[in-house]
């Protein structure tokens, strides 16, 4: 795997998503009190139980749980990458 990188750039983040032609979304059923859900990103195909939220829900609930974004540009073959997951900011 080549390396990763870690940020909390708003810009950044939808900009990686969509360009792998990704959309926000949360797991349908996991909205708790405040309103949301479980945070994930949908490529390709949709999955049925991911809900498409609008990037400012998906940023608001992003902020509001102190997430970073870790992810990979490209795979150690020179591909590009999908990976990325939600990681507690540091500090």
């Amino acid at each position: 795997m080549s390396s990763s990188e870690t940020t909390t750039d708003h810009d950044v983040i939808r900009e990686w998503i969509e360009k792998r032609g990704g959309v926000p979304t949360v797991v349908r059923g996991t909205e708790g009190e405040d309103g949301e859900g479980i945070l994930r990103v949908d490529f390709g195909e949709r999955d049925d139980a991911l809900d498409e939220i609008p990037w400012e829900a998906f940023f608001e609930t992003f902020e509001d749980r102190g997430l970073a974004f870790l992810y990979q540009d490209e795979t150690k073959d020179g591909e590009e990458s999908r990976f990325f997951k939600f990681v507690k900011r540091e500090g």
